[in-house]
């Protein structure tokens, strides 16, 4: 039962180690979108501000 223990948790580890390391780095899908995101913030921004005045 120790060594399954320890096979699961070192399984763990592994994966959390890969999953981490792939988020990292940001692929130019996750720019694009992030532009996006800001653009539209940018504009609803822009339509509050007019609308408050």
């Amino acid at each position: 039962m120790n060594l399954y223990k320890t096979m699961l948790a070192a399984l763990f580890v592994s994966g959390l180690t890969i999953t981490l390391s792939a988020c990292e780095e940001q692929g130019p899908l996750e720019e694009a979108g992030e532009e996006i995101d800001d653009s539209i913030e940018d504009a609803g921004d822009a339509i509050e501000d007019k609308t408050d005045g």
